[in-house]
């Protein structure tokens, strides 16, 4: 392949490892057969990251600004705060809905790095976006509405993403779209009671 600048070279081994890992899962894909996905030489590899344990975080960083970037560009003001709110959750929806698999190895991801001396932090890390980025989707609801949440938007992201988190899991687990449509219905609601507050 042609010389191509660094951070794209890094962009195309990242998507090229999150679809092996789809694929055959985290444990049994390598450095090399993520190469041998992204039609690159191993030493391509090694100058693009130090370690496999880079590339998964790196991964892991990619897979969660995707959901983030398609989520918040869903937010928008509603007839009213529940829509608002609802609309939002089901963009992420969609995505579990259509790509399974991609959701899957999220938690593949976990816990892969809970049992692989090492690779731990990467767990934390990844829960630590997940709240981060509950937090930024319920401030941009929060201006979107122009409101002031009644408890602290910390709190409600952390309820958001281990809500999200569990749904995510059962529907990955059940398949049980009606189920995961009334959860989320839920949800909604009770986001709306922590967001709802004073209008400015």
């Amino acid at each position: 392949m042609g010389r191509m600048p660094s951070a794209e070279r890094r962009r195309q081994l990242v998507d090229a490892a999150i679809r092996a890992m789809t694929r055959d899962g985290v444990a049994r894909t390598t450095t090399r057969s993520i190469c041998a996905e992204a039609g690159v030489s191993l030493s391509v590899f090694h100058y693009c990251f130090e370690s496999k344990q880079a590339l998964l975080e790196a991964a892991i960083e990619t897979i969660n600004s995707n959901y983030v970037a398609r989520v918040m560009s869903a937010v928008e003001p509603g007839a009213t705060l529940r829509e608002t709110v609802r609309g939002a959750l089901q963009t992420y929806w969609d995505h579990v809905t259509a790509h399974p698999g991609e959701h899957m190895l999220t938690y593949d991801l976990t816990q892969y790095a809970l049992r692989e001396p090492g690779f731990e932090h990467l767990a934390r890390a990844q829960y630590e976006q997940y709240v981060a980025s509950a937090g930024e989707l319920v401030e941009q609801v929060r201006a979107v509405r122009d409101l002031d949440p009644r408890v602290p938007v910390d709190s409600i992201a952390r309820y958001l993403a281990a809500a999200i988190d569990g749904l995510t899991l059962q529907f990955l687990v059940l398949g049980d779209e009606k189920t995961a449509a009334t959860q989320l219905d839920l949800t909604a609601d009770q986001l709306v009671s922590l967001i709802e507050g004073k209008t400015r």
